[in-house]
């Protein structure tokens, strides 16, 4: 080793404290960069240098330091529990908010719901009990019944309207899917070759983790990573994108909720072959857009509608035509229900004007209201419509409280996901600054080696031989 590698050795330490100086800088500069992963630079001595001749004896020292390779400081362990959180959030949360939209549209308990509506329905039948033929009390029940029937087909069109908007977003999300996929393997193409080149690429991985956090919070894929640097998603075992390579999703099924189909999601290139998702917003909003049959929370609760219509028809209709008005005509449907169409929005009522209302019973006289009396009595059976609505409300409740606490605990969870994450990722200024100051005085300590080096150089080359000059 000649006296000069003291130099080169002084010069590896200066470099070496440059690259941690700009991996520092490049940590501080992108300390508000969303998915940014902090990096660190990592340093290994150099060893000895071969011996050249057999002159070159004694013991030697290493070469000075080396850069080798610059560490994105990310945890698999903690990116897969985000995504985990990520798709059960993504599940609970489409749920959830399909289930406030129904909250809204029943507006159970309230003065506009369908329970108070019923209640004063009956009521405007005991008003005719009391005083058959009535003008007065005759045009409050038409009243009464003609809001009921209007509310019972605007909550069935409101939940049809919400279906439709459901099925709308399921088809942006599955567009979101297909490019995101697809932005995912061009950067597994960039990767791989920056892989197989060892150029530095941490900053092509955070992208694409971004990404990836992306994917599973949608569709709740799983994630594998390869050995190329590239990584695959699997949607229920097949392959959503591998390396480079995506294949597309696209809907299929019912396009209106009186269909009575299932939407479901397929391979665009195997049409009619299902896919299967473990979870994410898309598999939460196709579990609210199933048939009433197979549990969709929307088609059930306008199957509901629809019962309760049909049961006010037929159980009123049958009491209504053992009736006669008060001009002695029998009495005939009081409700209609128009064929073709859903029952709620088929919902009409029949009498115009009070000598239309049959309240009375028959050979019993114009001013008997027996029958009127006995019709406002039918919301008080076990069986009548005000059981079987309330019955929906108690369920709906009870699916729309436990719906929103799940998306709540998954939101939580999500949270403490993202905390331990960020707690190891992203970047901290006070750590940093403590680097940047090391990495100075590394830096002035390497200037200073090669600066007594040169001093020893000069004595050397410029003060040899000159003794007793």
């Amino acid at each position: 080793m000649s006296s000069f590698s003291g130099l080169n050795t002084a010069l590896s330490g200066l470099n070496a404290a440059r690259t941690g100086l700009n991996v520092t800088g490049q940590n501080l500069t992108n300390v508000n960069t969303v998915g940014y992963t902090r990096q660190r630079t990592e340093f290994a001595a150099l060893g000895v240098p071969a011996r050249g001749s057999l002159n070159d004896l004694g013991i030697k020292t290493g070469q000075g330091v080396g850069v080798s390779g610059i560490s994105r400081l990310g945890d698999a362990f903690l990116d897969a529990r985000v995504r985990t959180s990520f798709s059960a959030a993504g599940y609970t949360g489409a749920r959830a908010q399909a289930l406030t939209g129904i909250e809204e549209i029943l507006n159970e308990p309230g003065p506009n719901g369908i329970s108070s509506q019923l209640q004063g329905f009956w009521t405007a039948w005991q008003g005719i009990a009391n005083d058959p033929g009535n003008a007065g009390t005759s045009a409050v029940l038409l009243e009464k019944s003609a809001a009921l029937v209007a509310s019972i087909a605007a909550g069935y069109s409101a939940l049809d309207k919400q279906w439709s908007q459901t099925r709308d977003t399921a088809n942006t999300v599955v567009a979101e899917i297909n490019a995101t996929a697809g932005q995912i393997a061009a950067l597994n193409k960039d990767i791989r070759s920056a892989h197989a080149a060892g150029t530095p690429h941490n900053e092509l991985l955070d992208q694409r983790s971004n990404l990836t956090t992306k994917i599973t919070q949608l569709t709740g894929g799983t994630v594998r990573d390869l050995p190329d640097g590239t990584n695959e998603i699997l949607l229920g075992g097949n392959v959503l994108l591998s390396g480079s390579t995506s294949n597309a999703v696209k809907l299929d099924g019912a396009t209106r909720m009186a269909n009575d189909g299932e939407v479901r999601l397929e391979w665009s290139h195997r049409p009619g072959s299902a896919v299967d998702l473990d979870g994410g917003k898309l598999a939460g909003l196709l579990s609210v857009l199933k048939p009433a049959g197979s549990g969709g929370v929307l088609a059930q609760t306008a199957a509901s509608y629809n019962a309760l219509a049909q049961k006010l028809a037929g159980s009123l209709n049958v009491v209504h035509q053992s009736g006669v008005t008060s001009e002695g005509a029998p009495g005939g449907d009081f409700f209609k229900i128009t064929a073709g169409v859903p029952a709620a929005l088929g919902l009409t009522v029949v009498p115009t004007s009070a000598k239309e209302i049959a309240a009375g019973a028959v050979n019993m006289g114009g001013k008997d209201g027996s029958i009127a009396d006995k019709i406002s009595q039918l919301g008080k059976q076990p069986d009548s419509a005000d059981a079987l609505w309330s019955d929906t409300v108690v369920r709906l409740g009870v699916e729309i409280q436990a719906g929103l606490q799940q998306a709540t605990l998954s939101d939580v969870s999500l949270t403490n996901a993202l905390s331990n994450q960020q707690a190891n990722a992203s970047v901290d200024l006070d750590e940093e600054n403590v680097n940047l100051l090391t990495y100075q005085r590394a830096y002035q300590a390497a200037a200073r080696v090669m600066t007594a080096v040169d001093e020893a150089l000069d004595v050397l080359i410029n003060q040899t031989g000159r003794v007793g000059r």
